[in-house]
């Protein structure tokens, strides 16, 4: 059953090749197939003309059309062969090209993250991916080029069979049975080498890990500095002996199986070519008998081969394999949306007269496997244009809320409402069409600096004066005058004319990325410790051009330095899942409860410390707060918080 699923599988893969190259792919490789018999009776009947003309003294030119006819069949080999290989590549191309294209649009169908969080679905993705690192791993498009070889394999069977059965028919139950036989034997430990490989794939891929790592230099500086070097070596070997040992082990069991089979292929083959051997060389051996004897002994090596190991039955076994796990991961992962029709325009989002009135309503929410709810019937209000600040422990689950409010997650429990109507009835495009979100994880594009900031529209046409404006909001202006081509710099070394930005320059990209978003369309601003990485005074400025400079916009702001957050019009304290403060600093520091606690630690922290750039204005805490450059960290946010 397995053997006929990964036939359809493999010939289903085939239908992205396009008809007619198939067609006449499958034709070259049946003929080529039919050349090992058909060369075997031409040179039978060469070597019977021979036989026949050397006593009676004929003239060589007897020989002339039989040779004729074998250097043709040998010819048209070469033909077919030299014309298979470019098709065979642009089939496979074809059939790789449409399969990587189905993977990647099913794993970015789905409107939450959540199924790719998934380590089975991870797995999958990683054997459905078409990109082979090793032997045992082979793309669709190969595996179903090896399949049609495989399958005209069968037709040169038959056409060998033909040949034994016009000359000696007893020899085809003899030599096609144990080749049957020995083919199935071959298939199965052909999959079963595979199979061996893959279960030191995880040992193999911390080996591979561990050795990038000996030749990376921003590993190097630690294996240098520590002397990490020999522990590194021995990770390394440990990791490759674990990967390694079922394969030995395999190989060791292989060895009795090949004698078998052996016997199994040469037993049959060695006793009709006796018995035909022995018929030629009886009395009287006229030519006739020659050419049987010859056609026999070509046509039965050819059943032999086409029947045996070829490199093509493992490609197609791991091909299989590929193909699969894409089935699987189909099962698992959202049907991708249709895409749209041919010259359509994206629709263009217009601003809508106000931002929204958000709302989480008695919102809880848990990771897989985790022993409590992250948020916990939560409830939480987000005005219109209003700046308002989340701050929280570690792990309080704010970097979750935020993930929530983009629809990247669904609640478990509860809803989030965009002016009283659930955001899941809105549709996730449309939604996510009015936001504008730096992650804490954002994403570094090796891609111009231009092209970088209007990533926040990239559906829109690039828009130059706001892209300029953006940049001012973001105070990414003054990097800009530094990067050799401006705009036009890509953000890579590894690029022609490239150059990399410090982790604080990535975050004014980005923040203008956000901001560019904001200026062509989106109503609400997300920042998620969108100044970590950046000095003092730098964020400073950001902070003052968000708050005076919301275009409209409502904006959501998570931040560790509680002094920064002092210009939210509101600021809500994240505890156990729920919200337990909300107010104005004044107001907050005034209780004297949770957020007052943790105001006056960096107040403490921040007056121990020479100051570094502007005032963010005077503290309501124990001591007056100045920004300076060594921020504590009692309220970061890690993880999946």
């Amino acid at each position: 059953m397995t053997i006929l699923t990964d036939a359809r599988l493999l010939a289903g893969a085939l239908r992205t090749a396009r008809a007619p190259l198939t067609a006449v792919l499958v034709l070259l490789l049946v003929l080529g197939a039919l050349l090992p018999p058909a060369s075997a009776v031409a040179m039978a009947h060469l070597v019977g003309r021979i036989q026949a003309a050397v006593p009676t003294g004929a003239a060589l030119s007897v020989l002339a059309l039989p040779l004729l006819a074998f250097v043709l069949v040998l010819l048209l080999g070469h033909v077919v062969d030299t014309a298979v290989a470019p098709l065979a590549f642009l089939a496979t191309a074809r059939v790789d090209g449409a399969h990587r294209a189905r993977v990647a649009g099913l794993a970015a169908a789905g409107e939450t993250i959540a199924p790719l969080e998934d380590p089975q679905v991870q797995a999958l993705i990683r054997a459905a991916r078409a990109d082979p690192e090793n032997w045992t791993e082979h793309t669709p498009g190969a595996g179903a080029v090896a399949g049609l070889r495989l399958a005209g394999n069968l037709v040169g069977v038959a056409g060998g069979c033909l040949v034994l059965a016009r000359y000696a028919g007893w020899l085809v139950p003899l030599l096609l049975l144990p080749a049957v036989v020995n083919g199935f034997f071959r298939q199965r430990d052909a999959a079963r080498a595979v199979a061996v490989w893959r279960e030191g794939a995880v040992a193999g891929a911390r080996q591979q890990r561990w050795q990038d790592a000996a030749t990376s230099p921003a590993e190097g500086k630690d294996i240098r500095i520590y002397g990490l070097g020999d522990w590194l070596t021995r990770r390394i070997r440990r990791h490759a002996l674990a990967g390694d040992a079922p394969v030995w082990a395999s190989l060791a069991r292989a060895i009795p199986r090949e004698a078998g089979q052996l016997l199994l292929v040469g037993v049959p083959l060695v006793t009709g070519y006796a018995v035909v051997a022995a018929g030629a060389a009886g009395a009287p051996a006229g030519p006739d008998r020659v050419v049987a004897a010859t056609a026999v002994l070509a046509a039965g090596v050819a059943i032999f081969q086409a029947l045996g190991w070829s490199e093509d039955l493992r490609v197609a076994v791991s091909a299989a394999g590929c193909l699969r796990a894409t089935v699987d991961l189909a099962e698992r992962l959202p049907a991708p949306a249709p895409l749209p029709a041919a010259g359509a325009d994206p629709a263009t989002p217009v601003r809508p007269a106000r931002p929204a009135l958000v709302r989480f309503e008695g919102v809880s929410f848990g990771y897989p496997n985790a022993r409590r709810p992250v948020l916990d019937h939560l409830d939480l209000e987000i005005r219109p244009g209003e700046l308002l600040a989340v701050v929280g422990l570690n792990g309080a689950g704010k970097s979750t809320l935020i993930k929530l409010l983009a629809g990247l997650y669904e609640p478990d429990e509860g809803r989030i409402t965009a002016d009283g109507v659930d955001i899941a009835t809105i549709g996730a495009t449309a939604w996510r069409r009015r936001l504008a979100i730096v992650f804490q994880d954002f994403v570094r594009y090796h891609l111009p600096a231009r092209d970088n900031v209007v990533l926040g529209r990239g559906d829109q046409p690039p828009d130059p004066a706001v892209l300029d404006a953006a940049a001012g909001d973001a105070g990414l202006a003054p990097v800009l005058a530094r990067l050799p081509a401006g705009w036009d710099t890509p953000l890579a070394r590894t690029a022609t004319g490239g150059v990399d930005l410090s982790g604080g320059q990535w975050q004014q990209v980005v923040l203008a990325r956000a901001r560019y978003a904001v200026r062509m369309g989106a109503d609400l601003l997300v920042l998620d410790e969108p100044t970590a990485h950046l000095d003092v005074r730098t964020e400073f400025e950001v902070f003052n051009r968000l708050a005076t400079n919301r275009g409209g916009a409502s904006v959501v702001l998570i931040s560790h330095r509680l002094s920064t957050v002092r210009q939210a019009d509101r600021i809500v304290l994240l505890d156990g899942g729920r919200i337990t403060e909300s107010g104005s600093h004044d107001e907050l520091v005034a209780r004297r409860g949770r957020y007052a606690e943790l105001f006056a630690i960096q107040a403490r922290r921040f007056a121990t410390e020479p100051a570094t750039g502007p005032a963010t204005g005077p503290a309501t805490g124990p001591a007056t707060t100045t920004a300076g450059s060594g921020a504590p960290t009692a309220t970061t946010s890690g993880g999946h918080g």
